[in-house]
């Protein structure tokens, strides 16, 4: 093998060497050798950056999984805060709805005891399955107050149903029973009963109570109902009834115009008519009747 080397640019001189006892065999080993450290040396570095790149995924994937985490466990705080003021709310609900129940209670004049409004209402049962057994811990309390606060509102809720339709019954009761006057000035001339008769002299029965007024002052319903007459009848001259219901009916006579009319309903102390003396009658006043169940009573112990 014959090598030239070229001079410098400055000097014009060529070397020259001849190698013709060069080991060829030790030169390739050499360049195997030198290969193999190159390629070696380029394979640790691709492991070296294969394991920062796994290991900058890895980083990656944790420091993702540690923000879910983190948002999940906001998200759970969020819950379990909304469900806190949740139970408030419903407690204050309950105490609300106590309030009113023992509130109407006293004004309805019923059984405290009966309808006791402070005490947790008594329920129970077996156990259906053991399932309860595996739920954790935190969510058997929570739906253990949501099951109690639950069960409370429904007990709250049917007491103040039958409450609610006794207070209609009562009211209706009262709105309907006959009681007071039929006028709202004026003065009793003839009582319920045995009494001479203003036109004969004779004795009678008489069957209502007489109220006398200025003529033409306002004659009121002593209670609720619907009105089954409003026009003359007899001895009766204008005469106003009213059917109450349970029984009851009021009579109105002797009046000077009627202001109702059949079928309609009128409350406790309407005006129903002018005071007058038509019909068989003596003067201004209005002769006041109570039927129960198609009987004639006494019309004071209402009045009274």
């Amino acid at each position: 093998m014959n090598i030239i080397i070229f001079p410098h640019p400055q000097t014009n001189h060529i070397y020259a060497n001849s190698l013709r006892g060069f080991n060829k065999i030790g030169f390739f080993l050499g360049l195997i050798t030198l290969s193999a450290v190159l390629l070696g040396g380029g394979y640790l570095l691709g492991i070296s950056f294969g394991h920062k790149t796994i290991l900058g995924e890895w980083k990656a994937d944790v420091s993702a999984q540690k923000e879910r985490l983190e948002i999940a466990k906001r998200e759970s705080e969020t819950h379990v805060d909304a469900l806190t003021t949740k139970v408030g709310l419903l407690q204050a609900h309950v105490n609300r709805i106590d309030a009113l129940g023992n509130m109407l209670v006293s004004m309805a004049g019923l059984d405290a005891g009966e309808f006791s409004f402070d005490s947790i209402p008594g329920v129970g049962g077996p156990n259906a399955s053991g399932d309860g057994e595996a739920q954790a811990q935190v969510n058997m309390e929570i739906n253990t107050v949501l099951a109690r606060l639950n069960a409370e509102i429904d007990n709250r809720e049917f007491q103040l149903r039958v409450l609610n339709d006794l207070l209609i019954d009562k009211k209706l009761e009262q709105e309907t029973r006959p009681q007071g006057r039929p006028i709202i000035h004026g003065w009793i001339s003839s009582y319920f009963g045995k009494r001479t008769s203003p036109f004969s002299g004779k004795t009678e029965t008489h069957r209502g109570v007489d109220f006398a007024g200025k003529a033409g002052s306002d004659v009121v319903a002593v209670a609720g109902g619907v009105v089954t007459h409003a026009s003359e009848k007899g001895g009766y001259g204008f005469l106003v009834e009213v059917n109450h219901g349970n029984g009851y009916i009021t009579r109105y006579g002797h009046n000077q115009m009627v202001h109702v009319q059949v079928g309609e309903a009128i409350k406790r102390g309407q005006v129903i008519a002018k005071l007058g003396s038509t019909g068989r009658s003596t003067g201004p006043h209005v002769h006041f009747e109570v039927i129960k169940n198609s009987a004639r009573i006494d019309p004071m112990k209402f009045v009274e």
